[in-house]
């Protein structure tokens, strides 16, 4: 029975092309850090920018995708960089922009203690709104050793004491973030200059392929010359049964059974 599979077509193009707003769920992780950072003060950076004669990106941009990178792991600008192309949540944050490991190394590392701030507040705000986790960053408090009654944790110092946690935790990601830029960079993957363009790689691939198939009927072949042997071995040959008997020509000296008389 034929079945009748969702068609993959990858050559037809959109209709009508794509808003980055529906490349994710409304509450994926992404959508909710790009809306915290949209709300924050970023006057101060904004403000180092001012006379430059290139077109920077905005920085509300730049936070929001270091922000989510470190929350959910990728700490290496050049990783960071690679997954604007490579993943989706990260092409929805830059909004289909991709800003070079460089830029992003760069802007870190001019705006280290504005980011340790701005990460902070992202985090501040996502407790107060009642989250346990942010990406993998824990807001629940629990390595602060007080008193865990709910009247504590409510408490003044308690909030400070959670704040000073969450400072812990930024300045854990911008570390992990510098050692990530500061490890040497493994070599690149570098395809051959024949398989950059599409039609050499499918003539390759077919090639390839056609080569792969030959190899294994010329292992059929071998294998099965190989078990004919086996069998040949496993049976006596002629060559070592021995000769039948040759039929002697000398006539039969026994006398014939002697019929007894009648009376």
């Amino acid at each position: 029975m034929a079945v009748n599979f969702v068609t993959v077509d990858r050559e037809t193009p959109d209709l009508f092309p794509a808003s980055v707003q529906e490349y994710l769920p409304e509450d994926h992780l992404a959508r909710f850090v790009v809306e915290i950072v949209d709300r924050l003060d970023l006057s101060h950076l904004v403000a180092a920018y001012a006379g430059t004669g290139s077109r920077p990106y905005h920085p509300a941009m730049l936070v929001a995708l270091l922000f989510y990178g470190y929350a959910t792991g990728v700490f290496s600008s050049r990783k960071l960089a690679l997954a604007t192309h490579d993943s989706i949540a990260f092409r929805s944050i830059c909004a289909n922009t991709y800003p070079d490991h460089r830029t992003i190394a760069d802007f870190r590392k001019r705006f280290l203690d504005e980011l340790a701030g701005l990460f902070t507040a992202v985090l501040l705000i996502a407790q107060a709104m009642g989250l346990l986790k942010l990406g993998t960053v824990s807001l629940d408090g629990t390595k602060i050793k007080a008193n865990a009654s709910k009247h504590k944790a409510l408490s003044y110092a308690h909030a400070n004491r959670l704040e000073e946690q969450l400072k812990g935790e930024v300045e854990d990601l911008m570390r992990l973030a510098e050692q990530a830029d500061n490890t040497p960079r493994p070599a690149p993957l570098d395809l051959p200059s024949e398989l950059k363009r599409r039609e050499q790689r499918l003539a390759v691939i077919a090639a390839a392929k056609a080569e792969i198939q030959a190899r294994a009927r010329a292992l059929r072949g071998r294998a099965g010359r190989v078990r004919t042997q086996a069998r040949r071995a496993r049976s006596p040959s002629r060559a070592s049964c021995p000769p039948p008997a040759a039929a002697s020509s000398r006539p039969t000296t026994r006398r014939p059974t002697s019929i007894p008389r009648r009376t």
